[in-house]
């Protein structure tokens, strides 16, 4: 059962209310100048509920969607019609926004393609002498982006080859010709191609003629004419083409190379440029190009530079968290340069202020409230690009509720065992949690523990533990608990258990399992062959169960095979426990071998003895027909590590044949090729080192007689100890010598054997030898009670010793009049010196002790401290509450609560507001028995909490329920008046709500 479930503010308040979560964002866009099209559009659509809507920001200001603009938004795409260069060419942001927030996609820049005419004016010709270079020069008009050259002799298309004498720049567009002959003479002309995203255009230069002199025949050396950059930056993934191009007689040989490294051979060419199709930072330093003839060598150097756009290393993602709590959210990421990291929360840059630190990519939140919901944005950039990452923060408030998980009706444990009942509302703040049998609350012991996380431990279960079990919940929210009945069963065991058998190849055999049970409960077996469940519905499968009894699960195997050998592993099992029980079975084989042949020639054979198989090849000569029958009856052990087969040749085939003695030996099996893994350590009593590994499996150990090499030393010493450890199973080793000091580093390695040999050896890797308890006991211990059920605990640290790590510290606890041994115990995550400790009773004397404590146990109790908690809060919730409105404000008054001897002094009040239209609650108060609030006019209904507080904590509420012009109102304690929706208004689930109980059934 479970108990009321009192309200909840959340800033979800529904799994199906998210904030905007971009699917389509818009991309930059290069529209053709002189393009038909009519309108340019980016997208951007957002998944989110409620719906999300769209705004879009220019440059960074945002833009006015007017109807009968140029700009329209159709859903949340932007259509600009007829787009200009003028008023239209920018950087474009599409904005999303619901009630949980807002987020901002990433930039799309538009921009104008454009390419221009050529001049019109005649090109002056150019002279040079026969057998000498020459460079015709491009000129390209005005453009935008880039453009692509070719070069026309005397009319279309008669195109200039691309070969090693003649080189077009596809960077500047001029045309080179190494060593010009009489078949260059003519009129040139330059094509400039633009290609852009739906269009392509070209133009050409006027013609220039090219004039010849007379043939100068001297050879020349080569003189680079086409150089590219000292420095060309290029981002990774793009496409890097250098340029090269040199005069000379005869035509130079292009040659490249990396200086600071070795050229990729994919790339090693003798063309004039050199391309490297996806470039990295493994491409980064510095090239050399090399133009070579008869005559001598000219080179030219650059350096590629590779730098990159962001990249995101570690994101955030969407995060629940409780109200008062802390948050740390981080984000990474890669580029060159280094990105910087800002943050947005709704769309806005997001600054260090109260409760919020922005460093770079952390964002730290202190005391969450519920104003810090809303949508998160990591932003990273560098001059190469901006990236975001979005997340949604919501901040709960949440009443303890057991609707979603309640504590089980029924809990049927096994007696002798132990039992887990976890106890988990939800709940934020994280509830306070009690347990109670019957009408007794429940504290840890020896057989029963409460963790912290409010899970119910109890061990060694008898019959007295049956009963009703109730877990309670609390926090300022509210409270709330639920019920289940624990029952106790009869332990499962195993009263007849497999036995272990060596059969034969093809022999049925069968496997006894009985056990006995809790007769209320059904009872299962369940088999495992070397740690994998048996099948018993495959078809054609070689298991059967051998009885339909419940009590009885016994194995058939039928026709054994070789691999049905191995460790049977037999479970009974009920719904509360289970037995089991172990078996080993061996299944011997045996292998007959025809052999027909009238010359020499080698047969492959597979023996099998047990689960071992021999591989080999067996050779022989013969000019009869011969059957040799190999049986496990004239098996022999050879020397070691061979083995002697007798093969009897059948007189019945060949009645002269003698019976003769064939030595076969297979290959020998070889030692173990991989090193074990998962090598680690730590624990143990004073002066054990203990290390562990993971077992090999069976494939990896290439035969018998496996075990393990275990090599250590102390970290510094130079001489290695070493430990044979036998059996494929085993994976740990204890080394005990009263020498070693407590955790002292030691250097481990390990390695495989079989009987063949050794394997190679693991990585070193360091394991601490066991700690011992902290020596130092925490000094100047202060206690102080601080509400009626919590005590507040401080301490001075104690350093960190050569004993082991300093895990936390441990509290230790008990009511003035109780001895320590009856004491209970808390124990920090970390190295706090301040612990706040809940649960107490009110108004009551407590000792407290405070021990430091590592792996090894607890150290030595400091001198105790004593606090007295504070008496309880009153009980009753404030009454006679009355309201007035007025235009703008909202008048509340009550009568005081006066405080019984056994209670707290009322100290003040807190009251919680909200109203239909902002349903964010609001906390106010106030040390008198009134308060006056500004509310807006149009507030029709508003629901409000009062309770007490003091010393000893908060009271219990009062719950009103608000209308304006509504007369008075109805008081009900521990639930609340149902409000009536305002016509029209839509109460946002996304932000922090009171719920109330009669909306439950809704």
């Amino acid at each position: 059962s479970s108990g009321p479930w009192v309200g909840s503010c959340s800033a979800r308040g529904s799994q199906a209310t998210f904030g905007p979560v971009f699917e389509d964002q818009p991309l930059g866009l290069l529209f053709p100048e002189e393009s038909t099209e009519e309108k340019v559009t980016l997208a951007c659509r957002a998944r989110a509920s409620p719906p999300a809507t769209y705004r879009w920001k220019m440059n960074g200001t945002e833009m006015k969607l007017e109807p009968g603009s140029r700009h329209q938004l159709v859903g949340g795409n932007l259509v600009i019609m007829n787009p200009t260069k003028a008023q239209d060419a920018g950087v474009y942001q599409c904005l999303a926004s619901n009630p949980v927030g807002t987020v901002v996609s990433r930039e799309a820049v538009l921009r104008f393609g454009f390419l221009q005419e050529f001049s019109k004016e005649e090109r002056d010709p150019v002279k040079t002498h026969e057998g000498w270079g020459v460079m015709l020069p491009c000129n390209p008009p005005a453009h935008y982006p880039g453009l692509s050259y070719r070069w026309l002799l005397n009319e279309f298309p008669n195109f200039i080859p691309t070969d090693g004498r003649h080189f077009v720049s596809q960077t500047t567009g001029n045309l080179y010709i190494a060593r010009t002959n009489a078949s260059d003479l003519g009129n040139y002309s330059c094509l400039a191609t633009s290609h852009m995203d739906f269009s392509t255009k070209s133009v050409f230069s006027k013609f220039a003629q090219l004039n010849l002199a007379a043939e100068d025949t001297r050879l020349f050396a080569p003189s680079i004419k086409a150089r590219f950059p000292a420095e060309t930056y290029a981002l990774v993934g793009q496409q890097v083409t250098l340029e090269c191009f040199a005069f000379g007689n005869p035509v130079p040989r292009i040659k490249w190379r990396k200086v600071d490294g070795s050229l990729s051979p994919q790339w090693a060419t003798a063309e004039p440029t050199l391309q490297i199709p996806s470039v990295g930072f493994e491409d980064e330093g510095t090239y050399e190009c090399e133009a070579e003839n008869s005559k001598g060598r000219d080179t030219a150097q650059g350096r590629i530079i590779v730098q990159a756009q962001p990249e995101w290393l570690k994101v955030i993602s969407d995060m629940e968290a409780d109200i008062g709590s802390n948050l740390h959210w981080g984000c990474a990421a890669a580029g060159k340069p280094r990105p910087t990291v800002r943050w947005l929360r709704n769309g806005e840059p997001l600054a260090s202020q109260a409760r919020v630190e922005v460093l770079a990519g952390d964002l730290r939140f202190s005391k969450l409230s519920l104003e810090d919901s809303g949508m998160y944005q990591c932003v990273a950039e560098n001059k190469h690009g901006t990236i975001y990452a979005s997340a949604e923060l919501a901040v709960q408030a949440l009443a303890p509720d057991f609707r979603l998980n309640p504590v089980r009706r029924l809990i049927p444990a096994a007696r002798g065992g132990e039992i887990i009942i976890p106890c988990q509302p939800r709940a934020a703040p994280k509830a306070v949690v009690l347990w109670s049998k019957g009408t007794e609350i429940l504290f840890n012991s020896s057989r029963v523990t409460v963790t912290p996380d409010g899970t119910l431990i109890i061990r060694n279960i008898s019959r007295s533990d049956e009963g009703k079990y109730t877990c309670f919940a609390e926090n300022f929210m509210g409270k709330a608990n639920s019920t289940g009945v624990l029952s106790v069963r009869d332990a499962t065991k195993i009263t007849l258990a497999p036995s272990s058998a060596d059969i034969n190849l093809g022999d049925n055999l069968t496997l006894q399992c009985h056990a006995s049970h809790d007769p209320t409960m059904d009872l299962t077996f369940i088999w495992m062959l070397d740690d994998f469940p048996i099948d018993f519905d495959k078809p054609g499968g070689h298991y059967r169960r051998a009885s339909v009894k419940e009590t009885v699960g016994d194995l058939t195997v039928l026709n054994a095979q070789l691999r049905h050998g191995g460790k049977y592993t037999c479970t009974a099992q009920t719904v509360v426990d289970s037995a089991s029980k172990e078996a080993t079975v061996l299944v011997r084989g045996s292998v007959f071998i025809l052999v027909i042949g009238l010359f020499t020639f080698s047969i492959a054979s597979l023996f099998s003895l047990g689960r071992s198989f021999l591989s080999k090849n067996l050779s022989i000569s013969s000019s009869l027909f011969v059957l040799l029958a190999y049986s496990q009856g004239l098996l022999e052990e050879c020397p070691r590590p061979r083995m002697l087969f007798r093969l009897s040749l059948i007189r019945a085939f060949v009645p002269s044949l003698p019976i003769h003695k064939l030595r076969l030996c297979p290959h020998p099996t070889p030692a173990p090729s991989v090193a074990p893994s998962g090598l680690s350590g730590g624990g143990g009593a004073p002066g054990e080192l203990i290390v562990n590994w993971t077992p090999m499996s069976r494939e990896y150990q290439n035969g018998d007689g496996f075990g393990y090499l275990l090599s250590f030393r102390r970290q510094g010493s130079t001489s290695w100890q070493s430990a044979r450890v036998p059996g494929a199973e085993a994976q740990y080793f204890v080394y005990s010598n009263d020498s070693v000091r407590p955790y002292t580093p030691f250097e481990v390695k390990i390695r495989s054997y079989n009987r063949r040999g050794e394997g190679p050896e693991s990585l070193t890797a360091l394991v601490y030898s066991a700690e011992e308890e902290p020596r130092v006991a925490p000094t100047k211990i202060w206690a102080q009670g601080v509400a009626s059920s919590e005590m507040n605990v401080t301490w001075e640290p104690v350093q960190q010793d050569m004993n082991g790590i300093l895990l936390g510290y441990e509290i230790r606890y008990w009511k003035a009049g109780d001895k320590e041994a009856a004491a209970d115990r808390v124990r920090t995550a970390g190295l706090d010196t301040t612990a706040l400790v809940t649960g107490l009773h009110p108004n009551t004397k407590y000792h407290v002790t405070v021990r430091a404590y590592n792996r090894a146990g607890t150290g030595p109790a400091s001198p105790s401290a004593n606090a007295t908690t504070m008496k309880p809060p009153p009980r009753r919730p404030p009454g006679n509450i009355s309201w007035t409105f007025s235009s703008s404000s909202l008048s509340i008054k009550w009568d005081p609560v006066v405080a019984l001897r056994n209670e707290s002094a009322v100290t003040g009040y807190k009251m919680l507001y909200q109203n239909d239209l902002h349903p964010t609650p609001t906390l106010h108060l106030t040390n008198k028995n009134w308060i006056e609030i500004a509310v807006p006019e149009d507030v029709g209904h508003a629901l409000v909490q009062i309770r007490t507080t003091g010393p000893g904590g908060d009271g219990v509420p009062a719950d009103v329920h608000i209308v304006r012009n509504g007369g008075t109102s109805m008081m009900v304690e521990n639930s609340a008046v149902c409000p009536a929706p305002r016509p029209g208004a839509v109460l946002s689930l996304t932000t922090a709500t009171l719920v109330l109980i009669c909306y439950l059934e809704l």
